[in-house]
């Protein structure tokens, strides 16, 4: 737009040049192409010269009688899209209602009952989002961890890897540990009729017989073995480990009920330490299933 001066300005005098506006530049559809193509494409498909082209009949297909008459369709009975969700129909006016049933149910007591034995509905956690109250869940809104969709979700530990890993270790140096005493001769293997012998047989107590522990690297004691070869190579009779807890047990039982004296508080902790230690001794038999016994 061209200047303008204040009307008294010697300036506007000038003759001053018409600018005209630039108009906006035409709408033209992104699609103009697409529908040029389409047309020239099916502009000469209706043109021809002479009858139309068209496949000959099979003689295989000729027409028959009747062929091209309307079938009529099998009729069904009518019913509407929601019949299995509409209540029944309203009895008919000459319909008579069915008279003489009774109930003895007491519903006063029996929802009385259902009222007091009724579990009580958890409430919901909710969150508000807004200052005005507004209350969404918040299972679903993604504030509370779920740990089903961690990454390392149902997968081992890796303390447990370790651990693992450490007790096997132990295990086959303990494993190579024995293999290489069993091929020095120094050790002997107690078959399964001594370990019977051991459980059920005349044996003599544990405290009797000298102990001899088995160390490695990994463990401090790997088990406890009991050493009971004589010097002609032959197992010692030791009486019944289950057989003198048995004997404990009834010595235990002819307790008095009341006991007020240190002589019988003490009988009664040792009978008790006796029974355990054996229990013990017991229980380490029957865990292993091999057992080892020093010649030596």
């Amino acid at each position: 737009m061209a200047e303008m001066y204040p009307d008294e300005s010697i300036y506007n005098l000038i003759p001053q040049d018409e600018i005209k506006a630039a108009k906006m530049p035409r709408y033209t559809s992104r699609f103009r192409g697409m529908v040029k193509e389409e047309m020239q494409k099916n502009r000469a498909l209706n043109k021809t010269m002479g009858p139309a082209k068209v496949d000959v009949p099979s003689p295989e297909k000729f027409l028959q009688k009747h062929s091209k008459e309307l079938k009529e369709t099998e009729k069904r009975p009518f019913q509407y899209e929601d019949h299995d969700r509409r209540k029944p129909p309203v009895p008919a006016r000459t319909e008579k209602p069915v008279m003489g049933i009774q109930t003895k149910k007491n519903f006063i007591n029996s929802n009385a009952v259902e009222m007091m034995m009724a579990v009580p509905k958890k409430p919901k956690p909710i969150y508000v989002d807004t200052k005005r109250g507004d209350k969404q869940l918040l299972e679903t809104s993604g504030l509370v961890p779920k740990f089903v969709h961690k990454k390392d979700f149902g997968e081992t530990p890796e303390y447990l890897v370790r651990r693992n890993e450490e007790t096997r270790i132990a295990h086959e140096e303990y494993e190579a540990y024995v293999k290489e005493r069993l091929r020095q001769g120094a050790m002997k293997q107690l078959s399964d009729e001594e370990r019977q012998t051991v459980l059920q047989g005349s044996l003599v107590t544990v405290k009797d017989i000298q102990t001899n522990a088995v160390f490695t690297s990994s463990l401090s004691i790997q088990t406890l073995y009991v050493q009971c070869i004589h010097v002609g190579q032959t197992i010692r009779t030791i009486n019944g480990l289950k057989k003198n807890w048995e004997e404990l047990s009834q010595q235990y039982q002819g307790l008095s009920v009341v006991i007020d004296t240190v002589p019988k508080k003490n009988r009664k902790e040792r009978l008790e330490n006796e029974m355990k230690q054996l229990e013990k001794d017991i229980e380490m038999i029957e865990k292993h299933k091999t057992i080892y016994i020093a010649n030596n």
